[in-house]
Formats: C-alpha cells, structure tokens, sequence
C-alpha cells in the first residue's frame, strides 16, 4: 500500500448506504470528500444496501451487501425463511471476497453500533460481524469512524455488536455517550477518540433570504416506531407521536405561520402527507428533499426548525437555523447539549403540542443568542473533524505521511 507511481492503496465504504436514508448518505459524502481531498490516488468502491443509488448518485462502483435481496423484509413463508437462511452463508463467502480486494475498508459514521431504532441481530449487526472479523483474518484494516453506539439489550445483537467493535483495526466515536456504551459492554475504548458526526464535515449551503414575517417553519417528522426494545408498544408509540405532531403543526397554522415538512428517510414520506391531509392548510407543503445538501436548503431558508431525525437536528444546526429537537433517543440529547441548545429538546414518545409550542416560543426569543451559539460550535465543530480525518489517515493509511496522532490497532 504506497503513494506515488506505485499501486494506489484499495478503499471500500460500507453499510447501509444508498438505501433511502439521507443520513447515511451524507456520512458517506464526508468520508468521499476526505479521500479525493486526502488520498486522490485512491481506489474506491462500495459494499452497501443500495448499489444502484451509490453507483449513480456518487460514480463509484457498488456492490449489494447482501446476497438475498428481501434481507429487509420479515419472512413468513417457508421459501422466504429458507432463502434468507441460504443468504447467511452465502454472505460469508460474498463478503470475505470483497474485503479481501480492500487495503482499507471505512465504516462511515452512522448509528452502526445501536439499537436506537427496531433492529433484528441477523440484519444489519451480522453484516458490520462479517466485515469486521474477515478484516481481522486477511489484514484489511476496517475504521469505524465517528460512529454512534448504544448500551444493546438484546443478546445476541450485542454479542454481534460487540465483537464487530473489538475486530476493528479503528474506532471513533461521535460522542461520549457511545464511546461510553461501548465501555460498559466490554470493549477496551481507552485509545479511541470523540469527534463529531461526519456530516458536519459537509459543505454548508448559503442561506436564503428570509421570506419575510411570519416566517416559515420547518418541521422534520419521522416514522417513529419507538427503539428495538419498544416493539410491543410500536403502534401507541407511532400513534402518539403523529397526533402530537400534527396538533403541533395545525397549531403553527392558526398563528398564521408558514410550515414546511421535511423527511430524511423514504420511510417518513407517508408521515408528511398524513399530516399534509389532516391540517390540509395551503400552509402547510411538504419539500422533496433528497440529500441533506436539499435538507440544508430548505432549514436555512426557516425561521426556526423542529425535527426528530438526528440527521434533520444537525442539518439544521450546520446552517445556523435555531432548532428545536423532538428527541427519540439520548444521542439527539447529547447533540443538543454539546451544540449548546439542550433546554430545546421534547420527548418523541410524548409529544405534547401545548408543551411543544411554549418550548418553540422559547426559542424564537431567544433567536439572536442561539444562531451566535450555533456559529461558534459549527466552527468547533470542524476543527474536531479535521483531526478526526487526520487521525484516520494516520491509523489507517500508514504509508502516507502522517501526524503526531498516536496509531492504534485494536486487540
């Protein structure tokens, strides 16, 4: 693995990238921003969830991470069960193979290590297992880098979770809290170091002009089913949550304020126009956002914005626009309070439109403080990724000219 004329050094990306979710593509636009800048010379290409999207959207070649395409979609047939259990196996080889191309494979942010949302062992952890411990086998460094984790409940999803942690050759985290969670579940995170989400690292888009008084409002909703271990009370959970924020929204309305609903997963769409039909406000729009760059846009063009997707809270607070946090888990909690704005969170599982609507007023008059707040952290906050990414190539990309940072492997 060398610089120069010689062979360029093999760079795969992994994980649930080009699937729908903006989030994880914009974890990935960070990393490929990282590498033409720092290592142009590069070879890269993707094992991921959407191929097709990745190929397209960023013009590396792509490869399905799992071999059976219904990987995603409960089982309930005796055909369906038999093909995903093939699919298993069939995994193995495929990954393996693939790692083995790769001096380098990179993990890009992302809640990789937890179970914030509803989450089977045999999905997604086993994969992030696979790519881990065949890494480990054939030498290919895996850096997961400035990812989330959670404390896990379930047995089997931690033990996958936990070994795929430990068979890394690189870990960051992008907050105290996972790297925390990581410790209490047995792993040695004593050389591992906490930066900031990558999306951070994304460009920020320049603002538009305010529409004028009253100004809009952008809400981010969610199709917020509770976390993995909330799946008995899924549906009360999901009920609870679009009737509070539809009251919400409908009393945005009645102050004579412009709302524009915004989504950061295809999933979320059906949410939008539930609410879309029963404010049913000219009002009321929903924008089709694509990408967090489409996110970005249209928060910096709000007043205010209150959203649940952690993706949706950064983008917001990347721009500069005071955000209000519906917070389905701690890591938005802790997002908040290290950007300095933890009064302005509301729990996702109780949504209580009066409660909400006094914590919005709040924070609109206190509009001048909190966008000086946000413009300090958001420059903290790069500087935090450029040692993130310098590090990174440090660990990772021995053969190219590096830093004082310390180089660990993990053991």
């Amino acid at each position: 693995m060398t610089s120069g004329g010689e062979t360029p050094v093999r760079v795969g990306v992994f994980g649930l990238l080009g699937s729908g979710n903006v989030g994880n593509n914009g974890s990935l636009e960070a990393v490929l921003g990282f590498l033409r800048a720092e290592h142009p010379k590069a070879v890269v290409d993707a094992l991921c969830g959407g191929p097709e999207d990745v190929t397209t959207r960023y013009r590396i070649p792509a490869t399905r991470l799992n071999w059976y395409r219904g990987e995603y979609r409960t089982a309930s047939r005796a055909g369906a069960i038999a093909a995903k259990g093939l699919g298993k196996l069939v995994d193995v080889v495929r990954t393996a193979a693939w790692v083995r191309r790769h001096d380098v494979v990179i993990v890009p942010g992302t809640g990789v290590l937890e179970t914030t949302l509803p989450l089977r062992p045999w999905g997604f952890p086993y994969s992030l297992f696979l790519l881990c411990a065949t890494g480990r086998l054939f030498g290919t460094r895996v850096a997961l880098v400035s990812v989330g984790a959670g404390t896990i409940g379930n047995r089997p999803t931690r033990t996958l979770v936990r070994w795929s942690a430990r068979l890394a050759a690189y870990r960051s985290f992008r907050d105290d809290q996972s790297r925390e969670a990581m410790r209490t579940m047995k792993v040695d995170t004593r050389g591992d170091k906490v930066y900031e989400d990558l999306v951070f690292a994304l460009p920020t888009p320049s603002a538009n002009e305010p529409a004028g008084p009253p100004g809009p409002v952008c809400v981010g909703v969610m199709d917020f089913h509770g976390s993995n271990d909330e799946r008995a009370r899924a549906v009360e959970i999901n009920r609870r949550y679009l009737e509070g924020t539809t009251a919400f929204v409908r009393a945005l309305v009645e102050d004579g304020r412009p709302v524009r609903l915004v989504t950061g997963d295809d999933l979320d769409r059906p949410v939008a126009e539930a609410i879309l039909d029963a404010v049913d406000s000219p009002l009321v729009t929903a924008a089709d956002t694509a990408s967090l760059d489409d996110l970005m846009k249209e928060m910096a063009a709000a007043d205010t914005v209150v959203a649940t997707r952690y993706h949706n809270l950064i983008c917001a607070m990347k721009v500069g626009t005071p955000t209000l946090a519906v917070s389905y888990s701690a890591k938005s909690d802790v997002l908040m309070d290290r950007m300095g704005l933890g009064t302005y969170c509301h729990p996702a599982r109780e949504v209580d439109a009066d409660r909400l609507l006094e914590q919005f007023r709040a924070l609109e008059r206190n509009s001048a403080e909190v966008r000086h707040i946000l413009a300090e952290q958001n420059l903290l906050a790069a500087r935090r990724l450029e040692d993130q990414f310098t590090a990174l190539t440090a660990a990772v990309f021995p053969a190219f000219p590096t830093t004082d940072h310390t180089l660990r492997e993990a053991t």
